[in-house]
């Protein structure tokens, strides 16, 4: 029996899991464009960067849920350091937004174009911090930072509970 489990408790399997992780993913893309369209606000250049982690691990987790196990928990693997990616994009993005550094993306820190070159898509600034609820002081950023870290750390946590089983 593992820390993790309760006695008794049905276990996960490498399938359910791969199925969770898509929804998780899909959850995630849903809920940014639901925020772009349907809420219309402008995601800044480093968000459209965060949303590629979870177009990733949809992937990997439809693939996982129909491999054989072994090569599915490689793919759950991959899974969490995907999303350990996204907790970096997502870390240096609230970096951005809190003036602690300048966002690493050149379109991030210029000045706005004239009229006569307006870009197709608009863009948000990368330090501006955009909030889902209003008076709630947590961005977009802060949010995709906490739950890339609590997905990759839910996989990782199914990865070494079922390690020990046969």
């Amino acid at each position: 029996m593992s820390a993790t489990s309760l006695p008794g408790a049905p276990r996960a399997t490498t399938r359910q899991a791969g199925i969770a992780l898509a929804a998780a993913g899909l959850f995630a893309l849903g809920m940014a464009y639901f925020a772009e369209f349907v809420l219309h606000m402008i995601p800044c250049p480093l968000c459209y960067i965060e949303r590629w982690p979870y177009r990733i691990i949809v992937g990997l987790g439809l693939i996982a849920a129909f491999a054989p196990p072994k090569f599915a928990r490689i793919l759950l693997g991959l899974a969490v350091l995907t999303m350990l990616g996204d907790v970096a994009i997502a870390f240096v993005h609230v970096g951005a937004e809190q003036h602690w550094w300048k966002s690493p993306l050149p379109e991030c820190n210029i000045a706005p174009p004239g009229f006569g070159a307006m870009p197709l898509r608009p863009s948000a600034s990368c330090d501006d911090p955009v909030y889902l609820i209003q008076g709630l002081p947590i961005s977009f950023a802060t949010m995709d930072l906490i739950y890339a870290l609590a997905v990759a750390a839910a996989i990782a946590a199914y990865l070494r509970a079922s390690r020990w089983r046969a």
